[in-house]
């Protein structure tokens, strides 16, 4: 397995793949993922990573950026963290967007790689993320990286299960 840079809008369709099957997406939320990562990948600051197998099959992804309050992610959980008393944390931090590994490769420290790997290149002192608000190996992976919980519950339009917003120093620690 290799994790290096990943240009995403040029394989958008092998990371939407693995997020499908990973997420549990269906063909239509897909295709407006797949708009969204494009746009996404053109901010300031945003980049990717990918995990291939030798054979150059993608198993994996992570993509992020530095926060911005005008993004629309930033303006759904601004309030919660508000509430909570963390809203600083919008300010100075690298956002993980997204993060899949391909079920037939989870639990292999491929998730660990990746987050690891691109929060290593952030110039913020920080870095957040939104997980679904249950327990589960991703929340889990978070927590053993030193993420915390900073707000919870957390409601997205057309999201049927509420989030959790978490946080964590930079550098990530090592599970």
């Amino acid at each position: 397995m290799v994790v290096e840079p990943l240009d995403l809008a040029a394989r958008v369709d092998d990371a939407l793949a693995v997020q499908a099957l990973a997420f549990g997406l269906s063909e239509g939320e897909v295709a407006v993922r797949r708009h969204i990562v494009v746009r996404h990948m053109a901010c300031r600051g945003a980049r990717a990573y990918g995990a291939t197998t030798r054979d150059g099959r993608l198993v994996g992804f992570v993509y992020g950026m530095p926060n911005d309050r005008a993004h629309w992610w930033s303006t759904i959980v601004q309030p919660y963290l508000v509430r909570e008393g963390n809203d600083g944390w919008l300010d100075d931090s690298f956002v993980i967007t997204e993060l899949h590994v391909h079920p037939a490769h989870q639990a292999r420290g491929i998730g660990t790689e990746l987050i690891t790997t691109i929060t290593g290149t952030a110039d913020e002192p920080r870095s957040i993320l939104s997980a679904i608000d249950t327990e589960s190996p991703a929340r889990r992976l978070y927590r053993s990286l030193g993420y915390v919980d900073l707000a919870r519950r957390v409601h997205f339009p057309s999201a049927p299960r509420p989030y959790a917003v978490m946080g964590a120093h930079l550098p990530l620690r090592r599970a």
